[in-house]
C-alpha cells in the first residue's frame, strides 16, 4: 500500500483554528466600553462646568462701574456685565474671560489690569460668557457659541457713541481664542490681545485627552451637537484680514502649550506679536512680568488706537 505523504498545505487545512481565549475577550470588550462610557462622562462635563460665583466687584480696586446687560448676537441670550467708564474716553476695550471662570477672572487676576487700563484712558466692559457667572444658559462651547457673546458686546458698546470710536478686545485662554475668532470677522474691532489662547480647539483635545482626544471631540458633538473642528482661531486668521495682534503665553503653561500661539503668531501675518513670558504658567504672565506686562498692552494699545 503506498502512503500519502501530507503536504503543507494539507497540515495547514487541518491545523486548528486559533481563538482567543473567551477570558480575553471579556477584558478587551470590557475595556471598550468602560473607554466609550468614560469618554462620553467627559465629554459631558467639558461643555458643563460648574459655575463661578461672581464674589466681588470693581469697587474692591476703587473703581466706579455700571451693571449692563446686552444680548448675544444671532440667539439673542441676555448677558450681564460690567462698563467701567474712563472719564471723556471714547476707546473702550471688551475683555473675554477663560473658560469654567467669569468677569473676573480672579487668576489673572484681572481687576488689577483693568484698573490700569481705567486709569490710561480707556473705557473697559467686563461680561460674563453664557454659562459662566451670572449669564444664562446650560452649555459651555469653548469657543463656538461664545464668539456670539462676545460679537453682543462689541454691538452694545457700539450702540454707545461716546465709547465706540476705536474698540479692542482682550481675551484669556478661551476667551483669548474667541477675541481672535471675533476680531477677525468684527469690522468694528481694531485690536486684538489674546493672552494664552488655543490655536485650534480639537488639536488641543488630542494633546490633552491622548489618545482619547478624536473619541471626546466626536462625542460632544453627539451629546450636544456642538462641533469642536469648527473652533480653529489659526484657521480664522489665515483669512485676507490682518488687524493688529498681540500674543501673549507663559512658557511654562501647563494647559495650553506655547507651540498654539506660535502656530497663530504664524497664520497671523505681518501685524501679529509674540511675547512669550519666560516662567509663566497658564494665565500667570501678568502675574510674573506685573509692570512689563500692563505696559506691554497698553503701548500696544496706544500704538494702535490712536
Amino acid at each position: 500500500m503506498i502512503s500519502k505523504q501530507a503536504t503543507p498545505q494539507s497540515l495547514q487545512a487541518r491545523a486548528p483554528v486559533k481563538r482567543f481565549p473567551p477570558v480575553l475577550l471579556k477584558v478587551f470588550f470590557l475595556t471598550l466600553i468602560t473607554v466609550f462610557m468614560v469618554s462620553i462622562g467627559v465629554s459631558w462635563a467639558i461643555v458643563h462646568p460648574t459655575r463661578r460665583p461672581v464674589n466681588e466687584t470693581p469697587s474692591t480696586v476703587g473703581l466706579e462701574y455700571e451693571e449692563v446687560t446686552f444680548f448675544s448676537r444671532e440667539d439673542g441670550l441676555e448677558l450681564r456685565g460690567w462698563l467701567l467708564p474712563s472719564k471723556d474716553s471714547d476707546r473702550t476695550v471688551i475683555v473675554a474671560h477663560g473658560y469654567h471662570n467669569n468677569r473676573l477672572q480672579d487668576d489673572v487676576p484681572a481687576l488689577l489690569l483693568v484698573k490700569e487700563l481705567v486709569h490710561t484712558g480707556y473705557n473697559v466692559l467686563l461680561f460674563d460668557f453664557r454659562n459662566c457667572g451670572n449669564s444664562p444658559g446650560q452649555m459651555t462651547s469653548i469657543g463656538q457659541y461664545e464668539v456670539r457673546d462676545l460679537l453682543g458686546a462689541i454691538d452694545f458698546v457700539q450702540a454707545s457713541p461716546a465709547i465706540s470710536r476705536r474698540i479692542a478686545v482682550l481675551g484669556f485662554s478661551m476667551g483669548a481664542s474667541t477675541a481672535i475668532l471675533a476680531g477677525v470677522q468684527e469690522p468694528a474691532v481694531d485690536v486684538i490681545i489674546a493672552d494664552s489662547p488655543f490655536a485650534d480647539l480639537k488639536a488641543l483635545f488630542r494633546t490633552k485627552f491622548y489618545p482619547f482626544g478624536d473619541l471626546i471631540a466626536h462625542e460632544i458633538s453627539f451629546l450636544t451637537g456642538l462641533r469642536p473642528g469648527q473652533v480653529s482661531p489659526a484657521t480664522a486668521l489665515r483669512g485676507p484680514a490682518s488687524k493688529p495682534l498681540l500674543i501673549i503665553h507663559g512658557d511654562a503653561d501647563e494647559v495650553i502649550p506655547k507651540e498654539h500661539s506660535q502656530e497663530l503668531l504664524r497664520a497671523g501675518g505681518p501685524n501679529a506679536n509674540l511675547w512669550i513670558v519666560p516662567g509663566a504658567k497658564h494665565l500667570k504672565s501678568y502675574a510674573v512680568a506685573g509692570s512689563s506686562y500692563s505696559s506691554r498692552v497698553i503701548d500696544f494699545l496706544n500704538d494702535n488706537l490712536r
